[in-house]
């Protein structure tokens, strides 16, 4: 179903309106047991989400290990059936796409995934992983096909001579320029970076992330960065959400987030990434967060971040805060801001 953006109340104008815009997101995976194999419950792994990702712009999403960042990018590209809300691709609702419509869409919006060795056939050329979606999609003829995979060998800075090789046969930040490659090789609009320098050396993990910002200037690129590196993140994204237990805790531009967070969960984040500065470093307060993230098929009553949180008061415990826009551009949700 085609939604018109430019009538909703504060639409934007076309050239600044969101590529892609979630509402409500939902995605809960059942849970069974027994001998019948009765559902008993649910993962609550994505548990309405809002937000928009800009024309154009790097949006990082970070929190916790598990705290749902893959699974939401996943679903965005409609590699997950969302259980629930809206994700508009330029106004369009994808949530509900099946069939052929569904995969007319799918050459605008591509992943890089996490592990380079694990998204790479061992047994296939680095030629053909790169064609296979040009081949799968009914792009260019063979000779065409051809030169296209060397010239986007060219793009990511490898050799275009190396297309008969197989994966094993690089590094690891070969290999994931590689699986940038195959992600480029439809033209996409929108691509989610599932931790892409996460199986890297801090070494080569640069190199990739000014890849990608060179080849986002260059072809008009929009990202979704999934990163645990709150310093890379700093260096790459243009806004910043943070996810706790399938939730979006607080969404601003990077500038303002690791300034000034407001959101308690954000705070204790940044408190622990380093300062290359002895002196501030010597006198900053880390904020040590007690106990364990709850269990998203069970989670607390009224904020899940209650019972971790050292700001927490009686109303957090029963009543979920309200995501709320409290400065232009900036989203927390928190009682006590």
């Amino acid at each position: 179903m085609a939604v018109d953006l430019a009538t909703r109340p504060g639409a934007s104008s076309p050239e600044t309106q969101p590529l892609v815009r979630v509402e409500d997101l939902l995605l809960h995976f059942p849970v069974y047991k027994g001998v019948l194999r009765r559902q008993v419950g649910a993962v609550r792994a994505v548990d309405g989400l809002t937000f928009d990702i800009r024309r154009g712009e790097t949006l990082g999403l970070v929190g916790e290990s598990g705290c749902g960042k893959s699974t939401t990018g996943r679903t965005l590209l409609r590699l997950y059936r969302a259980s629930g809300g809206r994700i508009l691709f330029e106004g369009q609702d994808i949530a509900e796409l099946e069939g052929e419509r569904l995969r007319r869409m799918r050459p605008r919006m591509q992943m890089i995934f996490q592990d380079p060795q694990a998204s790479l056939n061992p047994r296939m050329t680095v030629g053909s992983i790169i064609a296979e979606p040009l081949i799968e999609h009914g792009v260019h003829k063979a000779e065409a096909r051809k030169a296209k995979v060397r010239e986007l060998l060219d793009a990511v800075g490898l050799n275009p001579d190396y297309v008969n090789r197989y994966p094993h046969e690089f590094s690891g930040g070969q290999r994931q320029r590689i699986g940038i490659a195959r992600a480029l090789a439809l033209d996409p609009d929108f691509i989610v970076c599932d931790e892409p320098i996460a199986a890297l050396d801090v070494s080569i993990q640069a190199q990739v992330v000014n890849l990608l910002k060179d080849l986002q200037k260059k072809l008009g690129l929009t990202y979704l960065f999934i990163s645990h590196d709150l310093s890379m993140v700093k260096h790459i994204a243009d806004r910043v959400a943070v996810m706790y237990l399938g939730k979006i805790v607080e969404l601003a531009d990077v500038r303002t987030l690791f300034s000034a967070p407001k959101h308690p969960y954000t705070k204790a984040l940044l408190s622990a990434v380093p300062v290359p500065d002895p002196t501030v470093e010597a006198s900053r307060r880390r904020i040590l967060l007690k106990g364990d993230i709850p269990d998203p098929a069970n989670p607390p009553a009224g904020c899940k971040f209650c019972t971790r949180c050292p700001e927490a008061i009686d109303r957090c415990f029963s009543e979920e805060p309200i995501w709320r826009e409290v400065d232009p551009g900036r989203h927390v949700a928190c009682h006590r801001v």
